[in-house]
């Protein structure tokens, strides 16, 4: 190995450090109230896996909220993508690589088998590329597939920076206060038409929608 890969490497491995050990900081100081997450905690208690979705933009929380579990998430083979792979397995999720543009199909059979076997999963059903807020098929596939159950979340900061990315990615300010807004969960029927499944998908991107809007109302208690 060269001198200068080796440093490229260190620096490397450094620069992941800092911004681990910063997003830890960042979402440690987030005051965040629940609503309805106790779905989530019955099927993690009957052992059953399930399909967990929230929108891009508001990703940074929603994978910090659900570290350190028995979670795989879908990840896009993008350069962005290998930097939050590598903060993932920082925060021990089972990483696949793939997105509906680039390895989608071996990617969803993966997560499939995953969801059908040990593991629930995690995926941002607009990434990665958008349009914002629009769900692609991936979610509900894969919960049809594998007879898992999906839940939905909305994910609102009160003060935040909002990027200017396709996704309008959000970052929250060192101690905003935090909704996270969790659906009932959506069983899909594993026989369901094309045309059916293609209306779930509609349902279930409004569902998202309206979960996001009363996350980010801080006009009344959830």
């Amino acid at each position: 190995m060269s001198n200068r890969k080796f440093k490229q490497d260190i620096l490397h491995i450094i620069g992941l450090f800092v911004l681990s050990q910063a997003v830890d900081l960042l979402c440690k100081s987030l005051k965040v109230t629940f609503k309805n997450r106790e779905v989530m905690n019955n099927l993690e208690k009957q052992n059953r896996n399930f399909v967990l979705a929230f929108w891009h933009g508001q990703m940074l929380l929603g994978w910090y909220l659900h570290r350190n579990k028995n979670f795989t998430a879908l990840i896009s083979k993008s350069k962005d993508g290998d930097l939050l792979a590598k903060l993932l397995k920082h925060w021990n999720y089972n990483v696949v690589r793939g997105s509906s543009s680039k390895g989608g199909d071996v990617a969803l059979g993966i997560m499939v088998d995953y969801a059908k076997n040990n593991e629930s999963i995690v995926l941002t059903p607009d990434g990665p590329k958008g349009k914002i807020n629009i769900m692609k098929a991936g979610a509900v596939i894969t919960a049809k597939k594998s007879k898992a159950p999906l839940i939905l979340v909305g994910i609102g900061y009160k003060r935040k920076k909002i990027l200017k990315s396709w996704d309008k990615f959000e970052i929250p300010k060192f101690f905003s206060t935090v909704n996270a807004v969790y659906s009932d969960p959506v069983f899909v029927n594993s026989d369901l038409s094309f045309t059916d499944t293609s209306e779930l998908i509609l349902d279930c991107e409004r569902k998202l929608n309206e979960l996001q809007v009363e996350a980010n109302n801080f006009g009344t208690k959830l």
